[in-house]
């Protein structure tokens, strides 16, 4: 009986260390492994490590049969989440909706237990429209996403709670804010590799720049968390749950929680190129209240926090290995 973790990437390697430290062997799937970067979160003789791919059905049941998956974490996803999909939304399209109808189906033919599926906060957030002012009987009585990658994450949901009420899927999803934290591989989305670059290059005496806009942010051993908080938790009431610091940081707080880790940090607060789509500002911190009360969850760290963690990581992993090439 095993948990099965698909994308073992910036969270998905998070969840995998939580389900191995607490004496489970997670099997962790992704369409091309990057086990060194794996390997700096979680020791890989704690996890069974596997090439799958969500678009392959028959080969994502197989990898389920034969390893006796019961329970599923799905965090992968099309890359660079707002941006890749902005660029390719076919791709987006495939990856992160038929992908995830090809995970739900699964476990509807294999009768697994909880299927956990990583969504966003862009949900909050990148909307448009609802000028009918919710009357149904009109046209458009609710705002509408306003990017490819907010439409994938909403028809996501959709399906997810239809395969719940129709077909018997325990089917959860967990919105995540802009996410962040310890990952030397590739992928991740615009806001991830923003963090990345920033704290990475006031480490070297680099000039960085965060984007002037208010975001909730998530560091990534907290979205982690609420993921394996979501897996395990019984009797819930509700199927979708807001994931993230709960609160917003404009750049000039972000730089400031740089600067707080990293004295004399040089960091401008201006968009980097090519990122504005993913980096729009927001209107409010997600509300936190039913993750509290149905998962138990409660961020362990502020902006100051994940970058304090990720100093620490990167100087313990990254350092070592620049200077050993």
């Amino acid at each position: 009986m095993s948990v099965l973790v698909i994308g073992g990437g910036l969270i998905g390697s998070q969840i995998a260390r939580i389900l191995a430290e607490s004496g489970e062997r997670p099997v962790v799937m992704d369409v091309a492994p990057q086990p060194e970067a794996l390997g700096d979160i979680v020791d890989p003789g704690r996890i069974t490590l596997v090439r799958g791919d969500v678009l392959d059905r028959p080969g994502l049941e197989r990898i389920m049969r034969e390893n006796g998956v019961t329970r599923v974490v799905h965090t992968a996803a099309n890359p660079l989440l707002t941006l890749g999909a902005q660029e390719n939304p076919y791709s987006a399209v495939q990856v992160n909706i038929v992908g995830t109808c090809n995970v739900l189906e699964a476990a509807r033919a294999l009768k697994l237990g909880r299927v956990v599926v990583a969504s966003s906060n862009v949900l909050s957030h990148h909307l448009a429209g609802g000028a009918d002012g919710g009357d149904v009987m009109k046209e458009d009585p609710f705002p509408r996403p306003a990017t490819f990658y907010a439409a994938t994450k909403q028809a996501v949901e959709a399906l997810g709670i239809n395969y719940a009420r129709w077909c018997g899927v325990d089917f959860v999803a967990v919105r995540y804010g802009a996410a962040a934290g310890p990952w030397r591989g590739t992928g991740g989305g615009g806001p991830s590799n923003i963090f990345r670059a920033a704290v990475e290059g006031a480490l070297r005496g680099e000039e960085a720049s965060v984007p002037p806009g208010a975001m909730d942010w998530v560091y990534s051993k907290d979205a982690a968390a609420g993921a394996v908080l979501a897996l395990n938790a019984s009797h819930l009431e509700s199927r979708v749950f807001n994931i993230a610091m709960g609160r917003l940081y404009d750049g000039e707080e972000m730089a400031a929680a740089v600067r707080e880790v990293i004295p004399n940090a040089r960091i401008r607060v201006e968009t980097p190129p090519g990122t504005a789509v993913a980096v729009q500002p927001m209107a409010g911190a997600v509300d936190l209240s039913r993750s509290r009360a149905e998962l138990g969850y409660e961020p362990a760290y502020d902006m100051a926090a994940a970058v304090r963690d990720y100093v620490s990581w990167y100087r313990a992993h990254r350092s070592a290995q620049e200077g050993s090439a």
